[in-house]
């Protein structure tokens, strides 16, 4: 997406991946010198990544782009979060230190980090080198008692997103991997999966970072209450305006993006899954170029990998964000077109194969 395109030109751009290339993975994976689906999910990634490309086998991923986006959230004066909002910026400024978890992840596993201040509510402390300065509004309005964003905003962060999945991309980017950082957008996130999947509220609501039962249920009447203004026949953008955040939306046009793009793209956990269900519930084309990197711990999240039909690759019991369980996916990913590009074949390795 850019200056001249609309959402509805880039959602457009979002064709099925090519089941032709996924059959010839199928039969080559059926070929190779081990017992029919001994690799189990490996194989199922490395068939999805040869339709992604349109090619068997498919190139491997080697330049991955993991994109951190941050914004703040007015629903923190609820009280559903006993951090304060300065902890975004201040984070934001970890980032771009180099000195958070995802920065060490992905320095592990060969990836670049791009960080992203699409919400930030407060100045962010130091130089912040690096940083892509996107910002849409200081922050979301607190949405316990009116709509978080306006849809002028939720459009311009859905830009945002896509606008970076396609820099990414031109840049030389294979995969893209999303990340997150707001303090307060477990609360958001769940009230969207609720939304999106017709869930139960409780069902969905997590401890974030780590809250007592008090204040766990304040934080599921919060969301019930914001869904309760909620249209029966709401919209994508309309459920995402009234119950979401700055930083979901860039994610969500993120996710767009790289769907356009037809490169795969690693989603994380319960923030990332969230906007995939927007994404999905704009473009249901777009399940295909997800992978799921991990279960996250937030309860939300295996509703709605199971929404998406997304099996993640990892279960960690992880729950911090920022892009760290997609980091970890990203060298079973590579694994999985390596597999099909390298290992030999019965008929290539002189391997005899089981009797009939």
């Amino acid at each position: 997406m850019n200056n001249t395109e609309s959402l509805d030109e880039l959602i457009a751009r979002i064709v099925p991946v090519d089941d032709a290339a996924a059959e010839a993975a199928r039969v080559r994976q059926g070929r190779l010198t081990k017992p029919a689906g001994s690799l189990g999910q490996l194989e199922s990634i490395g068939t999805q990544l040869a339709a992604i490309a349109g090619a068997c086998p498919p190139p491997v991923p080697t330049s991955a782009t993991i994109c951190v986006f941050a914004g703040d959230h007015g629903v923190t004066r609820a009280g559903v979060t006993p951090w304060p909002s300065e902890v975004t910026a201040q984070m934001v400024a970890n980032f771009c230190a180099g000195g958070a978890a995802i920065n060490v992840l992905a320095r592990h596993v060969g990836a670049r980090v791009t960080v992203v201040d699409v919400g930030v509510a407060t100045p962010i402390p130091g130089d912040a080198v690096g940083l892509v300065r996107r910002n849409v509004a200081l922050g979301t309005k607190n949405l316990a008692v009116e709509a978080a964003m306006t849809p002028e905003q939720a459009r311009a962060a859905l830009a945002v997103g896509a606008d970076v999945a396609r820099e990414a991309v031109e840049a030389g980017a294979q995969l893209l991997a999303t990340g997150d950082m707001g303090i307060g957008n477990t609360t958001p996130s769940a009230a969207l999966i609720a939304a999106l999947t017709g869930s139960n509220p409780s069902e969905v609501t997590g401890r974030g970072t780590g809250i007592d039962d008090e204040t766990w249920r304040l934080k599921v009447g919060v969301i019930s209450g914001a869904l309760a203004r909620l249209a029966p026949d709401a919209t994508p953008i309309e459920v995402l305006g009234e119950v979401g955040g700055l930083e979901i939306a860039a994610l969500a046009g993120f996710i767009l993006g790289g769907a356009a793009a037809h490169v795969p793209v690693v989603i994380d956990g319960v923030i990332a899954v969230a906007a995939a269900t927007v994404a999905a519930a704009m473009a249901p084309e777009v399940t295909g170029y997800l992978i799921g990197g991990h279960r996250s711990s937030e309860p939300g999240a295996t509703v709605a990998l199971a929404h998406l039909g997304v099996t993640p690759l990892l279960d960690l019991n992880l729950r911090l964000g920022e892009g760290s369980g997609a980091a970890l996916a990203l060298p079973l990913v590579q694994a999985a077109a390596k597999i099909l590009g390298e290992m030999a074949t019965f008929e290539s390795a002189g391997v005899s194969e089981r009797d009939a």
